[in-house]
């Protein structure tokens, strides 16, 4: 008798959670089929410490293979669900296609950045919530300091220093606290970078810090932030984003290089293709998880809409704590209705009630009220660090072990231009990969996948982070990765040979290379630790040659640096935007696809909106 296939999309917090609980549930009496762009579940409540070079980045990621033995992962993206033919299409990293046939199928698949029609944000500003953009905010935040201390334009200092970051729910007030006690320490570490004053600005229309948080933790949070310099801007957001600068709404133009954008998300587009019953962007699931007419499915996480059977007639908020607790209910029920025949017979409903929040202020402060207690300090700061032990599900001996280092000695002041700007673009369908612009190049409504509808214009946030005190209630959602080119490898000898004529006729490496995905390093580059754009570079070496590495070519002038394909590297490509990325599904599904974020949750035009920039409120 052949065993039931249950396959799982995503591996978030509400994915990762349903594999755990059906391998212990149903053991080896079902083959269970975890589908994602990564190898790894991101803890993504730890990110802004990898920013901050607290942590380093396998630190937050946990193997899925090494923690779900019974699980079989499958690295590759969701690209269509066939609900009457039971099977999931998926492409892999390396362009090729697959499917999976299911008896029972989980979508967890996640939720994305979100923008607002805001002119510049999607060419300027750069998101947080994956492993690639906090390495690229680490680098960056380095770089603008080390810039500013060699530079003679006082103004260009000024705006180099400068960092601004919009959005002051969970990430946006961690990211502002965390990265303002970095950028404070790369000065003091330099006796010639004391004239360099660090400005960080956190920006929100709400009128307080942590607006969906208790007054108390929200003023804990407000004073910390303004003792260390930080100014706290509510009621103003950004109107208008240029190379030089931000335009705020209160009319004043801030000169910066930096733009954090910690606004909000939305639901994964790949529900919304089902053609199944929607709320706002996410899938109507019953009490029990289940897809209404199709009992085989299940959803949970960032991609389901689940009614609130506390607060009637609502729905739970896009949450971590609720995504890692619905993974565990999802897994329960997964296994229950294989015995069950499919019906709702037996089945439990999805019911949770927070414990407490933290937000982690860095260094020693932090704000919690565990139980109702309300703490701050170094009271505050020891629980939010147990909490955040307790809660991984990996990794907490060497978590602990860089905080116990970080403490005792000064952190790397090092750039290692592993991730450039225009990998990292704020439209991006896969935050939790790095992007090579120009593979599956895709024309996007507004700005973007992220863009807001005009429903979304005229909403209001109702869905924000929430730390919740008890270990389960944690992390994002679901992660999907960006659709890359297949590689284009030189096929004989013969073509190596036309390659080479190529060369010798232009007097360079040769502009043409078989890897279209691969534009970062060269083997012929004079600069092997930069990354280099892989249409342009130091004389005629503009080829690229990795199939796999977005930052690779064998030719690059500049090997030392990781290299992007949308064009000439210049001394400003840093701060440059990247193309818009690529579409992981196809064109048909794409049209279809408004935009992902939130659902809904966008304020009018020109103001960002008091959620956060994490999937599932990550908390």
């Amino acid at each position: 008798m052949r065993r039931p296939r249950i396959v799982i999309v995503g591996a978030g917090f509400a994915g990762y959670r349903t594999a755990r609980t059906l391998a212990r549930a149903v053991g080896g009496r079902a083959d269970i089929t975890l589908l994602n762009p990564t190898d790894y579940f991101l803890y993504l409540p730890l990110l802004p410490q990898v920013a901050a070079g607290i942590l380093e980045p396998r630190r937050v990621t946990v193997s899925l293979s090494g923690t779900l033995r019974e699980v079989r992962p499958v690295l590759g993206e969701a690209e269509h669900v066939d609900l009457d033919a039971r099977t999931v299409h998926y492409t892999n990293p390396e362009g090729d296609r697959g499917t999976l046939g299911y008896d029972r199928l989980v979508l967890a698949a996640g939720s994305v950045n979100k923008l607002l029609p805001i002119p510049g944000i999607a060419e300027h500003a750069h998101g947080f919530r994956g492993l690639p953009e906090a390495l690229y905010l680490r680098d960056h935040l380095t770089r603008q300091v080390e810039l500013a201390s060699s530079g003679d334009n006082a103004a260009e200092r000024a705006a180099r220093c400068t960092f601004v970051v919009v959005g002051a729910g969970y990430t946006g007030t961690e990211v502002a606290a965390q990265g303002q006690l970095f950028t404070d320490a790369l000065v003091r570490a330099h006796p010639l970078r004391r004239g360099i004053r660090p400005r960080w600005l956190l920006l929100d229309v709400a009128s307080r810090v942590l607006p969906e948080l208790d007054e108390r933790l929200s003023r804990t949070a407000d004073r910390v932030l303004r003792e260390r310099g930080v100014e706290v801007r509510m009621g103003t957001s950004v109107k208008e984003a240029t190379r030089d600068g931000v335009l705020l709404t209160d009319g004043e133009f801030v000169g910066t290089r930096t733009l954090a954008w910690c606004v909000g998300v939305r639901p994964d587009p790949l529900a919304e293709s089902l053609g199944l019953p929607m709320e706002r962007g996410r899938l109507l699931v019953e009490p029990t998880l289940q897809v209404p007419g199709r009992p085989e499915v299940f959803a949970c996480g960032d991609a389901a809409a689940v009614p609130d059977l506390e607060r009637p007639g609502e729905y739970t908020p896009m949450t971590a704590q609720h995504a890692w607790r619905q993974g565990k209910v999802a897994g329960r029920n997964v296994a229950g209705s294989l015995v069950a025949g499919g019906g709702a017979t037996g089945l439990r409903p999805y019911r949770h009630k927070d414990m407490g929040f933290v937000v982690d202020l860095g260094g020693v402060q932090a704000a919690a009220n565990p139980l109702g207690v309300h703490l701050s300090g170094p009271a505050a700061g020891a629980v939010a660090r147990g909490y955040h032990l307790a809660a991984m599900p990996g990794n907490r001996v060497r978590v602990a072990a860089d905080w116990l280092l970080d403490a005792v000695l000064p952190r790397q002041e090092v750039q290692l231009g592993l991730v450039r700007s225009s990998s990292v673009p704020l439209d991006t369908e896969s935050p939790e990969l790095a992007r090579v612009p120009g593979d599956h190049k895709r024309d996007s409504a507004a700005f973007g996948p992220g863009a807001a509808t005009e429903e979304d214009v005229n909403t209001g946030n109702d869905a924000h982070d929430a730390d919740d005190m008890n270990p389960d209630g944690m992390n994002t959602d679901g992660m999907n990765t960006d659709h890359r080119n297949e590689a284009n490898d030189v096929k004989d000898v013969k073509d190596v040979n036309d390659v080479n004529d190529a060369n010798k006729a232009t007097g360079g490496s040769g502009e043409k290379h078989p890897a279209p995905e691969d534009g970062s390093q060269s083997i012929t580059s004079p600069t092997p630790e930069v990354g280099r754009h892989s249409g342009g570079g130091s004389g005629s070496r503009v080829g690229q040659s990795s199939p796999e590495e977005g930052s690779q070519s064998i030719d690059s002038p500049t090997p030392e640096v990781g290299r992007t394909s949308s064009g000439p590297a210049t001394p400003h490509d840093d701060e440059s935007a990247g193309e818009p990325g690529g579409n992981r599904r196809d064109p048909e599904s794409a049209k279809k696809q408004s935009g992902r974020g939130e659902a809904g949750n966008e304020p009018a035009p020109g103001a960002a909106e008091r959620g956060d920039g994490r999937a599932e409120g990550d908390r």
